[in-house]
């Protein structure tokens, strides 16, 4: 059991940092309608 979560919760943090680093690029890069959430007005 140690050992699965020895390998599996690094691998979970690294993912995680990468999606969320994916995340934003993307809405940097991609037109904003499409990434957006609602107007905040």
């Amino acid at each position: 059991m140690g050992f699965i979560k020895t390998k599996i919760l690094p691998f979970a943090i690294i993912a995680l940092f990468g999606i969320a680093f994916f995340a934003v690029n993307a809405r940097i890069w991609l037109p904003g309608d499409m990434m957006s959430p609602a107007p905040m007005n």
